[in-house]
């Protein structure tokens, strides 16, 4: 793609009615992205549990727990600037770049440099050697992050999803051949810089664009300032987010963060695949309607009934299975993270639905109202840490689910205020689904004891039946009572009709007008 025209133009994006069509087929794309990757993950999950240790995971995630706050700079903060804003050109861009590119040179020497002080930190001399490494990860980063917006920006999301993939498998490969030939934490830490550099490559081969140098053009100061809310939003996301690992790699050792993180990684798969690539498609379509119009709502309340229907599904199978799913991928003595990860479980769905509140922000060209939740979220978070610390790695787990049951609604609060979108039509639009996974998953856990069939997870084999079994029964459950709670099969009907149209060769949507009545408060889903 040439995202310029000769006169240095952006090409001009599709109209209101293409959007929900290619919106649609962006998120199946990302979707069926993130399923491949997914099971990407899961092999090298099964492969580097048996080949590296949990302290090779704990040393490396030590230093990623800093390492991923300078490296996000620029991918979450000019990604949304050039998505978001009306206008762009080429000479504006290129500012963006040069000014990214910069900041990223400064943060890989700065990171390099810091590696004996995070040493000193966690009482372990290998910890500078794994920051001096993945500083690299840093500079290569921010050389793709405004050629992957502008993809975006031109909706070209199955073009960044199979980058994605690409990136991720080389990662993947990489480290696992390292492994295999006893790099131990070595090989996590290229896998690491591997992912990156392979995206970049991509990114420039899939967008013909060499940025011009860097001049004084209108409109490169807001940008930088609406980047750096957004980026001030992710900081503190993130230090709410990675303060469970440095609490824990501090106060325990090596392995217990081991443990932890292992247990940790399969409660965010779930936003990493479903949240994490539907964002980009959401925030670009959202951002193509008026804010608080009939569509915008629409569109809005439709993506959040979806997220309440798979994510409250999701949550409390996981929860019920979760003991057995660390049993099969991670295989014997990494029981301790499925003790860990059953205390995740109950706070998937709420998480999925929370994550949503941001797309409200980003779309109505708020990102310094996005900013001060984040400060709110981040000191609620911190103290159920400090006060859960006590209790170790389970305790850690439990404030993790609770943070996001207390947070959810007065989120969407917030972030509605502008837009006059109250908590009633979110709560219309996720209740009966929250309702479904609470019967359905204590039926199960009632009736699970006595099916005598099932055998011990003392095996990987066991535990893959068991899983199976469980889920079966759970997911029959679940449908029956969402249906049951609707009063028909529309919420499911619509859900298949939603992965035919992101299908690749489904028919398009005819119009994003084209609804359905969605819960007690009259709004229209689209089909």
């Amino acid at each position: 793609m040439r995202p310029f025209d000769a006169s240095g133009a952006f090409r001009p994006a599709a109209d209101a009615h293409e959007v929900r069509g290619r919106a649609v087929k962006g998120a199946g794309a990302t979707l069926f992205s993130g399923g491949i990757s997914l099971c990407l993950q899961v092999v090298s999950t099964v492969v580097l549990a048996r080949l590296l240790t949990p302290a090779d995971f704990g040393l490396v995630t030590m230093v990623t727990t800093f390492s991923l706050l300078l490296l996000n700079f620029g991918g979450n903060g000019f990604t949304e600037a050039v998505l978001q804003r009306e206008t762009v050109d080429d000479l504006l861009v290129s500012n963006l770049f040069w000014i990214n590119v910069g900041v990223g040179a400064v943060f890989t020497i700065a990171f390099a440099g810091a590696g004996s002080l995070m040493a000193r930190f966690y009482g372990n001399p290998l910890v500078a050697r794994v920051a001096l490494g993945i500083s690299l990860s840093i500079i290569v980063t921010s050389t793709s992050v405004l050629h992957l917006a502008l993809l975006r920006r031109a909706m070209c999301f199955t073009a960044v999803s199979a980058n994605d993939l690409i990136a991720a498998a080389v990662s993947i490969g990489v480290s696992i051949v390292l492994a295999w030939s006893g790099w131990r934490y070595w090989a996590l830490v290229i896998g690491v810089v591997a992912r990156p550099l392979s995206q970049s490559v991509g990114a420039w081969y899939l967008c013909r664009w060499v940025p011009s140098r860097p001049r004084r053009v209108a409109g490169t100061t807001s940008m930088v300032k609406f980047a750096m809310h957004i980026y001030g939003r992710f900081s503190v996301n993130y230090f709410a987010r990675n303060t469970d690992n440095l609490l824990v790699g501090w106060r325990f050792n090596a392995i217990s963060l081991g443990f932890y993180k292992k247990a940790y990684d399969l409660f965010a798969l779930s936003g990493s695949q479903l949240v994490a690539p539907l964002s980009n498609v959401a925030v670009a379509s959202l951002s193509r309607f008026a804010p608080g119009s009939s569509q915008y709502r629409r569109y809005l309340l439709s993506a959040l009934s979806l997220m309440a229907f798979v994510g409250m599904g999701l949550g409390a199978d996981l929860t019920l299975i979760g003991k057995d799913v660390i049993r099969f991928l991670l295989g014997p003595g990494w029981e301790p993270a499925g003790a860990i990860f059953t205390y995740f479980g109950p706070g998937i769905g709420v998480m999925l639905i929370y994550a949503t509140h941001g797309w409200i922000h980003l779309s109505i060209g708020r990102p310094d109202r996005w900013f001060r939740w984040g400060i709110l979220e981040l000191v609620v978070t911190a103290l159920l840490f400090l006060i859960a610390l006590p209790w170790g790695p389970v305790g850690i787990a439990v404030a993790w689910t609770v943070s996001f049951w207390i947070l959810t609604l007065p989120a969407f609060w917030y972030a509605g205020k502008p837009i006059d979108l109250g908590v009633g039509p979110v709560i219309s639009s996720t209740w009966k689904y929250l309702l479904a996974s609470l019967i359905s998953g204590a039926a199960s856990a009632a009736i699970v004891p006595a099916l005598t069939v099932l055998p011990e997870a003392g095996s990987a084999a066991g535990a893959l039946i068991r899983i199976v079994v469980v889920s079966t029964l759970f997911a029959t459950l679940y449908l029956l009572a969402v249906i049951v709670l609707h009063g028909g099969i529309a919420p499911v009907s619509r859900l298949l009709r939603l992965m035919h149209e992101m299908a690749p060769g489904g028919k398009p949507p005819r119009s994003f007008a084209t609804g359905i009545p969605a819960g007690d408060q009259g709004q229209t889903i689209p089909a």
